[in-house]
């Protein structure tokens, strides 16, 4: 098993490019599904993730095939052999449950297994389970496997009122309306730049959605969609991340790739803690303005809010900032499982339920931590990068499921970062 030893070295200098969006492309993996014809996705992440997703399609009988350095996705779903996704595959990673709604709505039926993935909590499929059952599908949860079955004719439209906002639930939705019979709306969805960019490539397919990016998405269905090309959108968790080396050890670096839009909520935080983000031709520039970052007060909310997937990170810069700040997770329960191993560098974090109360440290010490899910890994990494000595990360296996080359990355701006085998 490997570890990351970061030694810290004080500013940093220089770009970094940032990959497309594991959850983007995880999401229009699935997508191939709809269609006989091919669907090529560019600009995609090279991640176990991925390759995880390209294995479940591939048990199915689509052919997936990484071009270019992986870079490049060629998928067709012509000769689908199989519509049951096993546990075997499905246990590895929650995203797996959306081929759920492609299959459902282009063959009538379909045996999922129940998910798998980071233990942040419980994040049930009812709210997909609901979506499908809104369009007349029935449904059947028994051995751990979902069992869906369309009516006579394929899905219906029909109104999806999501009593919550849920990503997940808002894409396999969206996806399975495209080929439903009639109009479907969906209210209270889920306005992530994932969404608006699964809407994109399934409209370049032939479907016919309005509303992508606000909380009403309105699709009419089609009777067959086709092959398309498309780029996949900047992953907006990698780039939140990238920000934050600069913030924590100074200097100044640039995100290639990188808009404000994408996170204008976690920016609005960056510059009140004292950090300059400017917008550039190529990206985003990010430095300290000046001094010692100061408190702020976060909580996590879906998009337009401040990332879930960025408070582990933002807690690191928070450990070494002047005043006392608090956290709020509003997304997931047990999301603060990184705070334990902060506090082994020498922060000072008080949790509480789902509130984290940071009281900064001139310094954190390097130490020997452990990495419990994917985004407490790389925040772990941010710390050692700010702290005094050398930090030993370990079970770093979860960085590989949502960062390619996160230490080439940070060794091209100055980091003293190496991944070795665990002695």
């Amino acid at each position: 098993m490997d570890q990351i030893i970061v030694t810290g070295n004080g500013q940093l200098s220089g770009q970094i490019p940032i990959a497309g969006a594991k959850n983007a492309c995880l999401t229009l993996m699935p997508a191939t599904l709809l269609s006989e014809e091919p669907l090529t996705l560019t600009n995609a992440p090279r991640l176990s993730d991925i390759r995880t997703m390209t294995t479940l399609l591939q048990s199915l009988g689509a052919e997936v095939q990484a071009l270019q350095d992986g870079q490049v996705l060629a998928m067709s779903s012509h000769d689908l052999t199989s519509t049951r996704a096993d546990y075997d595959i499905v246990r590895k990673m929650r995203a797996s449950i959306l081929v759920l709604g492609p299959l459902l709505a282009r063959f009538g039926h379909a045996e999922v297994s129940l998910p798998g993935g980071c233990a942040i909590g419980a994040r049930p499929v009812d709210l997909h389970l609901k979506a499908f059952e809104a369009m007349g599908a029935e449904l059947d949860l028994r051995d751990g496997y979902v069992h869906a079955k369309a009516p006579a004719g394929g899905l219906k439209g029909g109104i999806v009122d999501f009593p919550f906002v849920s990503v997940g639930a808002t894409e396999n939705a969206l996806m399975a309306a495209t080929l439903a019979k009639g109009t479907t709306v969906l209210r209270n969805a889920a306005r992530e730049p994932e969404i608006v960019d699964l809407a994109q490539c399934l409209r370049k397919m032939g479907a016919q959605i309005d509303g992508e990016g606000t909380s009403e998405i309105t699709i009419q269905g089609v009777d067959r969609l086709g092959g398309a090309t498309h780029r996949v959108v900047t992953d907006r968790i990698e780039l939140g991340t990238y920000m934050l080396a600069p913030a924590i050890c100074g200097g100044e670096v640039e995100c290639l790739g990188g808009k404000i839009e994408l996170l204008a909520a976690f920016c609005e935080k960056l510059d009140a803690a004292g950090i300059s983000v400017e917008e550039t031709l190529t990206g985003l520039k990010v430095a300290r303005k000046n001094g010692r970052v100061s408190a702020v007060d976060v909580t996590t909310e879906p998009f337009p809010g401040f990332p879930t997937d960025l408070q582990a990170q933002m807690m690191a810069l928070l450990c070494t900032a002047e005043g006392t700040s608090v956290l709020e997770e509003k997304i997931f329960e047990n999301r603060f499982m990184h705070a334990p191993e902060l506090i082994r560098m020498g922060a000072k974090i008080d949790v509480h339920g789902g509130t984290a109360t940071v009281q900064g440290v001139d310094r954190l010490r390097g130490a020997p931590v452990m990495a419990t899910d994917l985004r407490a890994s790389v925040s772990l990494i941010l710390a050692g990068l700010a702290a005094e000595g050398e930090t030993i990360v370990s079970r770093v296996y979860h960085l590989d499921r949502g960062y390619e080359h996160v230490v080439r990355k940070l060794e091209s701006v100055g980091a003293k970062i190496e991944r070795v085998k665990e002695q």
